[in-house]
């Protein structure tokens, strides 16, 4: 009979394993599996106690052969938070993306061959060391170390993912909202983010950790005003939608979101600056149905996102639409970022690319 597993959770101050034995009858085919001493968390004065429960078979003394398990290298522990990025200079952010990216010449992407590759930023090259290694190689290298479930996890990420759409924070003062429009834009498969600072001051409020660490997948860039900001945008062929609640607004439910557009929301208690506003394309509303003005800034970017993602799924199907060459590009980046031990993999494997020696054939 396959086994049942339960967790009894317990407030008592003292537990011992045979107080919980009196409470399962031995006709009532439960027995508690033999267990170390359990960890008390007196945390907020009360104890928890994980007790695994089986159905018994007829033998006692049957016990389950232990599982295989795959090891993996955990995630290194000194992550980048949102307050270390922003605090930061522009060039020191980009080095956070690992593959070669495909910089500017002037306000447009070299080797633009149509629409789709002015949106995706990278090209299909890695520097490690001396050498260079294209995204098959750095799958090649790094794959053996991941777990399956890791990998799978990373694929569904990049099919789902689109430089479409992307999101402008401008102004900001506390990094909890764009903390929180960050983990947004990941969970909805928005991978590019743009930052505008606020004046000329670089100085935000305590970052509240509600990112859950979603920085490191997303593409962020770092600009010190709206006009840069907005020309490099443009010239990738992005249209510019702001958040603004103007009689000229449309509502979000009525953009055609099939095309590629920034999405632009505006400072905590300003919203969009004039700027801004003279400077974008459309206006967008969320129409409000109650008795306050506007949601949360980042709630609103939650949703106009949301509808994004939403709206291009109704009219094309998905909302992940790279190339199978892009996809394989960025998982490539995906599978760098994971930890410092993958840039390791990677330039030991370039070391003994250069050494290999070559075919006579």
């Amino acid at each position: 009979m396959c086994a049942c597993k339960t967790l009894i959770r317990t407030s008592l101050p003292c537990l011992e394993l045979h107080s919980f034995a009196s409470l399962f009858s031995t006709s009532s085919g439960l027995r508690i599996k033999s267990q170390k001493p359990f960890s008390i968390s007196r945390s907020f004065c009360s104890a928890k106690a994980v007790i695994p429960l089986e159905i018994s078979d007829s033998t006692e003394n049957n016990t389950a052969a232990p599982h295989n398990v795959t090891l993996e290298t955990p995630q290194d522990s000194n992550k980048h938070t949102v307050r270390e990025l922003l605090s930061t200079d522009k060039d020191d952010i980009s080095r956070l993306m690992k593959m070669e990216r495909r910089f500017s010449k002037g306000n447009e992407f070299e080797d633009d061959k149509n629409e789709q590759q002015r949106l995706f930023p990278y090209l299909d090259k890695y520097k490690a060391g001396d050498a260079y290694l294209c995204s098959g190689e750095v799958l090649e290298a790094i794959d053996p170390y991941l777990m399956d479930v890791r990998k799978e996890r990373f694929r569904n990420a990049v099919n789902n993912r689109s430089y479409s759409v992307c999101l402008v924070v401008e102004g900001l003062t506390d990094f909890g909202n764009i903390s929180a429009a960050f983990r947004s834009a990941d969970a909805l498969g928005i991978q590019s983010v743009h930052v505008v600072s606020c004046g000329n001051s670089r100085r935000y409020k305590d970052n509240r950790h509600v990112s859950m660490g979603a920085e490191k997948w997303l593409d962020i860039e770092l600009w010190n005003s709206v006009s840069e900001c907005f020309e490099n945008l443009k010239a990738r062929g992005y249209r510019i939608a702001t958040a603004h609640l103007g009689t000229d607004a449309v509502s979000v439910y009525d953009v055609d979101w099939s095309c590629p557009t920034a999405i632009v929301v505006g400072n905590e208690h300003r919203g969009i600056s004039e700027e801004a506003l003279e400077l974008s394309d459309v206006h967008c509303s969320i129409p409000m149905r109650g008795m306050v003005d506007s949601f949360n800034v980042s709630v609103a970017a939650g949703l106009l996102m949301h509808q994004a993602v939403c709206d291009r799924t109704l009219r094309m199907g998905c909302h992940g639409d790279l190339t199978q060459a892009d996809r394989q590009i960025l998982l490539a980046e995906f599978y760098l970022r994971h930890n410092e031990n993958a840039i390791r993999i990677a330039n030991e494997f370039s070391k003994r690319k250069l050494v290999r020696p070559e075919s006579k054939l």
